[in-house]
Order: structure tokens, then sequence, then C-alpha cells
């Protein structure tokens, strides 16, 4: 993935949706640009995301699921 990549997309160009919020207020939010390229952001630093490819975004959402971040917990 592509730390802070702003070459991807300008961020009026990536359509945001709800943000989700676990306790304390810890917001993160998913979208996509019109290029398909998937992206995740906080909302505390709104031009700043990580992105790559939906299928990347995918396999990472799998493994965190399946408790491959458990350890930073």
């Amino acid at each position: 993935m592509n730390a802070t990549d702003t070459t991807s997309a300008s961020p009026d160009r990536i359509a945001w949706g709800d943000a989700f919020c676990s306790e304390g207020a810890n917001c993160f939010r998913f979208g996509l640009d019109d290029a398909g390229r998937a992206y995740i952001g906080s909302t505390l630093a709104p031009g700043e995301y990580v992105s790559d490819s939906v299928e990347a975004l995918r396999a990472l959402i799998s493994a965190v699921k399946s408790g491959a971040a458990d350890h930073l917990l």
C-alpha cells in the first residue's frame, strides 16, 4: 500500500463513505476514486490516507478480521 499517496487522486475526487468510529471517537473512513482505487483515511487528518487496489484493501480487511493485527491491540 502507498501511505499518503496523494498522486492517485485529489481528495475531492475520492467518494468517502460514512466514518466508522470505535469507542473513544477514533474514526476511519473508506473511499473509492473514479479509477477504482480504494482509500483508508482518518477523520482527524482528512488529507492523509492510504491507497491501493480494491483487492488489496479486501485482503487487508480479511487479514485484520482473522486476527493478523491482534498483536497491535
